[in-house]
């Protein structure tokens, strides 16, 4: 059996006028100030009105799905860097974890997020909720396999050149 060679690999073009557009990178951040920066971001979990009663008094097989979710959303924004390619490693310095009950069948789940740096949080504060809401997923999933996640917004950001924004909730 014969074997034959790869083909050589296509010409690079090492030149410093020569650019890959499409090529992802990390916005440079070191000119900018660091400032006091907030954002804040919700999810909503959907689901039947009886599972929600069982996470509202600690009643899942898999117990205190409200205290899991808020150490797996505080966890989720301290390292927001690693599972995000391209954001920035933040010395955050309060993540908060809040959530409350919508109607008979929504939980509302709520992060707030802050840091001093020069840049924002936004996407700590939408990976906080977001981790939050998977873990109520994975918690109530044995009694509701009809769960919702969604809508994931940002509702507030504060800090830096675009100063602030505040969506209404």
């Amino acid at each position: 059996m014969s074997q034959t060679a790869d083909p050589p690999p296509p010409e690079r073009r090492d030149r410093p006028e020569v650019q890959d557009v499409s090529a992802v990178r990390m916005a440079d951040v070191s000119a900018k100030p660091a400032t006091a920066r907030v954002a804040r971001a919700e999810a909503r979990v959907t689901m039947r009105p009886d599972t929600l009663e069982a996470l509202h008094t600690g009643r899942l097989p898999k117990g205190d799905a409200l205290q899991a979710a808020r150490v797996a959303g505080i966890l989720a924004a301290k390292r927001t860097d690693e599972l995000i390619p391209l954001c920035h490693t933040l010395p955050l310095e309060c993540v908060a974890v809040d959530f409350r009950l919508a109607d008979a069948g929504t939980l509302i789940i709520r992060s707030e997020v802050k840091t001093t740096a020069p840049t924002g949080v936004e996407m700590e504060a939408l990976a906080a909720v977001t981790v939050a809401a998977l873990t109520v997923y994975d918690m109530c999933k044995p009694i509701d396999r009809d769960l919702v996640i969604g809508p994931v917004r940002l509702l507030f950001k504060s800090g830096g050149r675009s100063g602030t924004i505040d969506l209404p909730a």
